[in-house]
């Protein structure tokens, strides 16, 4: 592809990605909201429970939590990271390169961390439809944010 044809495809996948990371943040907005509001209340003459978990979900399964924490971590980093990538898709050159490419890839790394905390939640079968939701968008995520990391490079690549 030509390098413009790129800064195109990168300037979509970006602005999806953005769309995508509100949409996880909102959803994990709503999972925290309602975990704080509907959780395990402790004052004075109550006890722990047995099994107390200081990342409890009244709603979801046992891994519910760390898939929401790792999700809003996710969603905050990608979303700042679109900051550095506007950036370098409005200058499209070789010195603004290394802060998209290192924003793109820490936000990444963190999104494909909780995509493992989806499948595994997946994986215990028990959650409901926004939490559904959450975890397809972020495994969605994981892929369209590689393939933004995939376009910034190959340009930067094509023009040596």
């Amino acid at each position: 592809m030509a390098n413009g044809q790129m800064k195109n495809v990168a300037a979509l996948l970006l602005v999806l990605n953005f769309c995508m990371y509100v949409i996880v943040l909102g959803i994990g907005g709503w999972a925290m909201n309602r975990a704080i509001d509907h959780g395990f209340i402790i004052g004075p003459g109550y006890e722990l429970p047995a099994h107390f978990s200081p990342i409890y979900f009244p709603m979801g399964n046992a891994a519910t939590g760390f898939f929401v924490t790792f999700a809003l971590i996710a969603g905050v980093v990608g979303a700042a990271s679109v900051i550095s990538g506007l950036n370098h898709i409005r200058s499209w050159s070789v010195e603004s390169l290394p802060s998209a490419s290192t924003a793109a890839t820490i936000a990444w790394s963190l999104t494909a961390l909780a995509m493992g905390f989806a499948w595994k939640e997946i994986d215990l079968n028990i959650r409901n439809a926004r939490l559904r939701t959450m975890e397809a968008f972020l495994i969605i995520l994981t892929v369209t944010q590689l393939l933004y990391l995939a376009a910034i490079h190959s340009a930067a690549t094509s023009r040596r």
